[in-house]
Order: structure tokens, then sequence, then C-alpha cells
């Protein structure tokens, strides 16, 4: 029984078209009104866009709907198919709490909800019946002003029980103007002891080589190999991984095949570069994360010593993973039917 880390899984992209579907027919009827049947709205959730831009929007519909009410809804079942449908170990949910807020709110009182949010999703991941060790990325956001970005740092360092690391969302086309600024809130926090990722080098437009030695894994990062091998040697010395996400490219019109993925996994290997093949959007996507690993495999992008590898990388540079925990421990209690969670769990709504 192979068991899985997955480190670059978005809470906006994960819910899967049909449960979100079922959530919209029950509770927003509003959102389904121009699709006569399931069909229509899955091929609509989860056909390809032309931009990353384009592809991003889809997170705004998803992410209004993922309230503090609401959360526990949308958790319960992405951590019950994670269990039971992708043998998942340990997972890295990642989002920005302050767009889980009511945005008819101050700026200054959703800053105040954001420490909610994260107890809501951190109680909500710890369930008894599917034993996952789980931990939170928050997301800063191109987006949002520094004050909002600054307080997702402040609040990812208050909240180590929950938050295991910072990230940087909102299309890595949109950093250029505010490099100096991002650059100076991912060395607060370093400063603070965070672990760090960041979508970066994932276009052809994201390249900031500038913001590298600030990061301890790259979201993405496959115009590296592909644009930028003379980098890969300073990666390898750094101990950095990428989070190489297959069918995201194809989804955002970064790639037009999945075969230009075999440079960067023979790249990376040659150099010594470690790679994390994680879903990215598993719900958007419609996949799970073993098959991105049997994709590659059958399309001769990697063969089993390196597919061997990629799941050795992803426990090893899981931010919130111990020797206690490494995946023959877990596979013991989990064939035991045995929790690995402390903390009490949350369970769904009776009312959605």
């Amino acid at each position: 029984m192979a068991l899985y880390a997955e480190l670059h899984r978005h809470l906006g992209g994960s819910v899967v078209p049909r449960v979100l579907w079922r959530y919209f027919q029950r509770n927003r009827s509003d959102l389904t009104e121009r699709f006569v049947r399931y069909a229509e709205f899955e091929d609509f959730y989860t056909k390809p866009r032309n931009t990353l831009d384009e592809y991003l929007e889809l997170h705004t519909m998803v992410e209004s709907v993922q309230t503090e009410e609401t959360l526990p809804y949308f958790i319960y079942r992405l951590m019950r198919g994670a269990y039971v449908f992708e043998n998942l170990a340990y997972l890295e949910l990642r989002y920005t709490p302050f767009l889980r807020t009511p945005e008819e709110l101050s700026q200054s009182e959703r800053i105040d909800l954001m420490a909610e949010i994260v107890s809501v999703v951190g109680k909500a991941s710890q369930i008894g019946e599917y034993p996952i060790v789980t931990s939170q990325i928050l997301c800063m956001h191109s987006r949002l002003p520094y004050e909002v970005n600054k307080a997702i740092v402040d609040l990812a360092a208050q909240t180590p029980e929950y938050v295991c690391g910072v990230d940087l969302a909102g299309g890595d086309a949109h950093y250029r103007d505010r490099l100096d600024e991002f650059i100076q809130l991912y060395d607060y926090a370093r400063s603070l002891g965070l672990n760090t990722t960041g979508h970066l080098y994932e276009t052809t437009d994201g390249n900031y080589p500038e913001m590298l030695p600030y990061l301890m894994r790259i979201g993405h990062g496959i115009q590296i190999p592909l644009q930028y091998p003379e980098l890969l040697p300073q990666l390898a010395r750094d101990k950095q991984c990428l989070e190489v996400c297959p069918t995201t490219y194809l989804k955002t019109g970064t790639l037009e095949s999945i075969h230009q993925l075999k440079a960067v996994f023979d790249r990376c290997f040659e150099a010594g570069v470690d790679i994390a093949i994680c879903t990215d959007n598993a719900g958007l996507h419609n996949v799970r994360l073993p098959f991105e690993y049997e994709s590659l495999l059958t399309h001769d992008i990697i063969g089993f010593a390196q597919l061997q590898a990629c799941q050795d990388a992803a426990f090893r540079h899981a931010f919130a993973w111990t020797y206690q925990q490494r995946p023959e421990r877990i596979l013991g209690r989990v064939l035991r039917g045995e929790s690995m969670i402390d903390r009490g769990a949350i369970a769904p709504s009776p009312l959605l």
C-alpha cells in the first residue's frame, strides 16, 4: 500500500465538482442557474483555460462560499476523499484566510477574523476516522495590500499548532511592481522562523531570481529547468524542492503537452534538485494525486525509480512532518485503523 504526501493543494480548488454542485443546489442555486444538468457544470468547472489568470478566476467562485460556517462541510469531504481515494498520509492545505472573511466588513475587521478562519480549518481537518497528518500554509496574495499580507505572516507565526508555512499566490506575473515589498515580507517571515514557499517560475512571466533565496520550496518552478537551467545548481545547493503539479500546466495553457515535463524532471534529477509531485487544484482538475504519478509514468516522463524518489522527496520536504511520522510508521497505524489526531474534530454541519 503506497502512501502519499501532498504539499501543494489549494483549499479553493480542492472541492471536487460533484460536491460543489450539491452544495450549490442546496444553498446557492443562483450559481447553477445557467447549467441545465450536472454534466454541463462539470465541463465548465474542469475545462482547460487559456491563461493562468483566467484559470484563477474559478477560485473566486469557490472562495465566496467557503465561509466560517461552511468550511467544515467542504473540509470533511476533502479529507474523506483524500484518505479513501488517494492514500494520503500527509496533506498541506493552502489558502488566503482574508478571502474567507465577509467582504462587507472593513479591512481591519476582516484581518481580526482571519484567526478564527485558521482555527476552523485546523479543527475541521483533525478527523479521527481519516488519520491524515495535516497542516496549513497561509497564502499572501498579489491582489492584497501590504498590511493584509503582513497580518497573514504574523498570523502564521502565532498559530504553529495549525500553520506550517507561508506562500505567495495570485499569479506570478503580477509580482513585478511589488517585488521589493514581497521580498521584505518573506525576509520578515524567515526572521520569525516560518517555513516558506511561493508561486514562482510557473509561467514565462513569473521569473524573479531575487526571491529564490527566501524560499525553502518553490511552488511549481518549472520554468527554471525549462528556461533557466543554470539556476539548478543553486537550488540543489540550497536544498530547495520544486512543487510540480502536472495537470495544472495543461489546464492553464502554460504547457501544450505533458511530454514537455520530461525536460523538467530529467534536468532536475541530473542536477540533484528534488521534485514533489502535487495536484495543486484537485477539484478543478477532477484528479487524484496517485493519478498524477501514474500519468507521468505511463507517458514515459519518469520511471519507477524517479517515481519513488519523488514520493520520498515529498515526505522529506514536508513542513510539518517528523521522523516519528515517517511513512512506514503511518502505514502501520492506518492498517490498524488508529487515529493520529490528538485534537478534536468538528463534525460537518447538519444544515449543509
